[in-house]
């Protein structure tokens, strides 16, 4: 079994679920209130934000957000074929990805695949300090840095580089050589972290309004997602043992489209469930410090 497929049926269990009152439901908003704000959807690999933050990506940028899309290895290890056919196969889909998520443009950093955890962390930070700073990042989705039990040394490695980056890149002394170029200090504001291991979970999304769309982008995401075609071979090998299920109905893509839904996104499901929505997303959300300062001073000032 894939680990991509294996992942999609039990990481439902994996993810620490706190009591309702301890946890924010983020729903949809209508019209455009993030009107001029910008995300960076962050991703070591192709499926990593199809299956995890897809929803709260589409949401975002159905609300005003202009997006953009980061993925850090070029897939090398996961996929179809020879190594060049992996590549080029994840780079295919990582680009239609981002079309159906609506998201201005991608940027490939083109990492090995599985060796991140040779790479320089300084390099990489490097690298997300300077993408924050050009596209004035103000929110981003990516890896929980604090996620327990991540085997991967793609996703802790992304994580930690991009915790730094937010915060470092609003700072006024790394890198001058930016400055020289024409770029400003521009801190991350927000941070939406998504795990597919135990996190603490304080922030739920409700995707239900956009669930059909976020089931498109793990479906175009061919190469190594688990979602393809598994709907149509599930409902060809029933028919072989004159079998059949009436959830996959009678076509390829009507199996393949509610094997995803039902199937590949079932923890969207059960976090629904669990919070009186039909599909959600959780994350563990950081915002914006309050302005304590001036609070206490609008409530507290006195006139001389």
């Amino acid at each position: 079994m894939k680990r991509r497929t294996f992942l999609a049926n039990t990481m439902a269990a994996a993810v620490v679920q706190p009591t309702p009152g301890e946890v924010f439901i983020e729903r949809p908003v209508s019209g455009k209130p993030h009107a001029g704000k910008v995300l960076a959807a962050i991703q070591p690999h192709s499926d990593d934000v199809p299956i995890f933050s897809a929803g709260l990506v589409l949401k975002l940028i159905d609300e005003g957000y202009t997006g953009y899309l980061i993925r850090v290895t070029n897939d090398d290890m996961a996929g179809p074929g020879t190594v060049g056919d992996t590549v080029l196969a994840n780079e295919r889909d990582n680009r239609e990805v981002s079309r159906l998520l609506g998201l201005k443009q991608v940027f490939d950093l083109n990492y090995s695949n599985h060796q991140m955890d040779q790479e320089s962390p300084l390099e990489i930070r490097a690298r997300f300090i300077f993408l924050f700073r050009l596209l004035k990042v103000d929110t981003i989705i990516s890896y929980d840095p604090s996620g327990h039990y991540e085997e991967n040394p793609d996703h802790y490695v992304t994580a930690q580089a991009v915790e730094a980056a937010c915060w470092m890149a609003g700072m006024n002394k790394d890198y001058p050589e930016h400055f020289a170029a024409g770029l400003q200090p521009h801190g991350v504001r927000e941070r939406y972290y998504y795990a597919r291991g135990p996190q603490l979970v304080n922030r739920v999304i409700d995707i239900s309004g956009v669930i059909d769309r976020k089931v498109e982008v793990n479906l175009a995401n061919k190469a190594q997602g688990p979602a393809g075609e598994n709907g149509a071979r599930l409902r060809e090998r029933l028919a072989s043992q004159k079998l059949r299920l009436p959830i996959l109905g009678d076509s390829d893509d009507t199996a393949n489209r509610q094997y995803t839904k039902h199937f590949v996104l079932e923890r969207d499901a059960e976090w629904g469930k669990k919070y009186g929505l039909e599909y959600a997303e959780p994350y563990h959300y950081i915002g914006p410090e309050p302005p304590v300062l001036e609070d206490y001073i609008k409530k507290n000032a006195m006139p001389l």
